[in-house]
């Protein structure tokens, strides 16, 4: 066998191995603590105004409560969602509930936004 052959079979057999793993996509949140966080440890929250699976969070309300923001090529999976925005952007929703991270959360794990103005809540699964 020369080096070549050996190269070419390596090559093929972590292709093999990789391939599958990228075809499942990864949820967009993890629980943590008890609640669902980003991937980067972020507290999500749901809004008690947006209703059927419609965000009516925009402006400055969407600078305050950055929308978790979803791929033009994600799909639902489970629980998640993917819904258009007024802007024509894509965002994930939890059980039909638009979901939203709060730019008052400093680091992983603050929760500072849940019960803001009283329609603001933490997401427990």
């Amino acid at each position: 066998m020369t080096y070549r052959t050996v190269s070419w079979k390596a090559l093929l057999v972590t292709a093999a191995l990789t391939l599958p793993t990228l075809a499942f996509a990864m949820d967009p949140a993890m629980t943590k603590d008890g609640m669902l966080v980003d991937h980067k440890g972020m507290t999500l929250y749901t809004f008690d105004k947006d209703a059927d699976g419609k965000s009516v969070c925009n402006d400055q309300c969407a600078t305050n409560w950055p929308p978790l923001k979803a791929e033009s090529t994600d799909k639902s999976m489970g629980g998640w969602t993917v819904i258009t925005r007024s802007d024509n952007t894509s965002q994930w929703a939890y059980q039909g509930k638009p979901v939203y991270t709060f730019k008052g959360d400093m680091k992983a794990g603050d929760m500072t936004g849940d019960g803001k103005g009283g329609a603001w809540h933490v997401i427990k699964p």
